[in-house]
């Protein structure tokens, strides 16, 4: 028990940081702009055409879609560059506890903020569609009109047959869940870059991955190599499998007609990384060298 309350101490006291970081209040800054402009589209469409929203599809619509899923992951980079957080309370940290529990310390903090970012994220969506918003747990008129194609370009993350099984507060669970763990992926894998290999390696590392998941795009390979029929149909299933952005993303999930991975299976591979990297990060803590030049400044 003791380790346990030392560990959330040591998160309490990267929190404690919040106030005097202006890091801090940039990313949520940019946060609140990225879903202004991501989910103008869905918005304008209700305001066009007087239609009423629930309250949690600006979200669904916003963040199932992988493009948008990356966008707010890299604001994390921000949050977590200067991973493992060495302030002036490390020494003291590292002389009353062990190594372990100060990286347990970190990976708290980690979850926590990662957890605090998505909710901000979901607060902000509902609170931009609540003027012409309801609360019900059905799908609005708007959603059926994207749903059968009258959208006009806009990208709806759920299909008629999706809306048939689920309902709105299942389906926003079910994204928030793939968001929150994509993002703590990012973050853990940063950490273990970090360790291992200096400060710059975990942001190259999560710009790679976002990249990588990002070209792996179905419609990419049909505009490449134009695939059609079942070529597109199977590069659209290996896409889904290979890539963790599209692990992510909603719509690139099995709802019981194809091949797609399920939500539990993609939610099963990201807890799955998230566990090595933390055995990972823990392994190098053991010999990390720490440098306290900036605490003597």
């Amino acid at each position: 028990m003791r380790d346990i309350r030392q560990a959330f101490q040591i998160a309490g006291q990267n929190f404690a940081e919040w106030r005097k970081s202006p890091r801090i209040a940039m990313t949520f800054v940019m946060a609140l702009v990225l879903c202004l402009m991501l989910s103008d589209q869905v918005l304008s469409h209700a305001v066009r055409y007087e239609t009423v929203l629930q309250i949690l599809e600006p979200f669904i619509w916003t963040y199932g879609d992988a493009a948008s899923v990356m966008l707010s992951s890299l604001l994390l980079v921000l949050l977590f560059a200067d991973m493992p957080f060495v302030s002036q309370a490390t020494p003291y940290w590292l002389v009353r506890t062990r190594r372990s529990v100060w990286l347990a310390g970190q990976v708290i903090y980690v979850v926590l903020t990662t957890a605090v970012y998505n909710l901000f994220l979901l607060a902000v969506q509902g609170i931009m569609g609540a003027p012409f918003s309801f609360l019900g747990n059905v799908w609005s008129e708007t959603a059926a009109m994207l749903g059968y194609g009258g959208g006009e370009g806009i990208t709806v993350p759920v299909s008629i047959k999706t809306m048939e099984i689920s309902t709105p507060y299942q389906c926003a669970a079910v994204v928030f869940l793939l968001m929150l763990l994509y993002s703590l992926f990012i973050a853990v894998l940063m950490l273990a870059l970090n360790l291992y290999a200096g400060s710059a390696a975990g942001v190259l590392g999560a710009f790679a991955v976002n990249l990588y998941g990002l070209l792996l795009n179905p419609q990419i390979f049909q505009r490449l190599f134009h695939f059609t029929g079942n070529l597109a149909y199977r590069a659209n299933v290996l896409c889904g499998w290979l890539s963790p952005l599209n692990h992510a993303t909603f719509p690139m999930h099995n709802f019981g007609y194809d091949y797609l991975p399920r939500v539990q299976v993609s939610a099963g591979i990201f807890l799955a990384l998230i566990v090595v990297l933390v055995l990972l990060a823990g392994r190098k803590m053991r010999n990390y060298d720490f440098s306290f030049m900036q605490v003597d400044e």
